[in-house]
């Protein structure tokens, strides 16, 4: 048997100090686990970790695929705990510079999204779920 845990998502980097900055720039701290070549920033839920993708690929032994305009096949999520924290966090990404993909919409259910790009086109949504729960540090438990 596998646990059923995810406890650290590493995004692979063409050009790891215009990505990192990016996330620094979205007021994410990193760890002290870091070096010049590898960051980490604690979220609530798990490790975001920014490494070479030349790197990746090379113990992957797979080949690279160009980031530009290319879906990677794999999308992240910021679950927030108010639907207004949709709109200020995509004018938080526009003003750092991210690429707005969806502006926040609103369903009649109260759900609320939008999504956006960072500077390698890595796809994260930001949601409001009115039925998601979370722990003490902000952990989704429910969606």
């Amino acid at each position: 048997m596998v646990l059923q845990r995810v406890s650290l998502v590493t995004i692979g980097c063409f050009d790891l100090p215009r990505v990192r900055k990016f996330y620094n720039d979205l007021g994410w701290e990193e760890t002290d686990h870091g070096y010049v070549d590898y960051a980490v920033f604690k979220t609530a839920g798990v490790l975001l970790s920014l490494y070479s993708i030349e790197k990746l690929a090379k113990d992957s032994g797979l080949a690279i695929q160009p980031f530009e305009n290319t879906f990677k096949g794999i999308t992240l999520a910021i679950n927030v705990d108010k639907p207004e924290q949709v709109d200020s966090t995509i004018e938080h990404v526009k003003k750092i510079g991210g690429k707005v993909l969806s502006e926040p919409n609103e369903a009649s259910s109260g759900f609320k999204a939008a999504s956006f790009a960072d500077v390698e086109n890595n796809i994260w949504e930001v949601a409001y779920n009115p039925d998601s729960t979370f722990d003490e540090r902000g952990a989704m438990l429910t969606i």
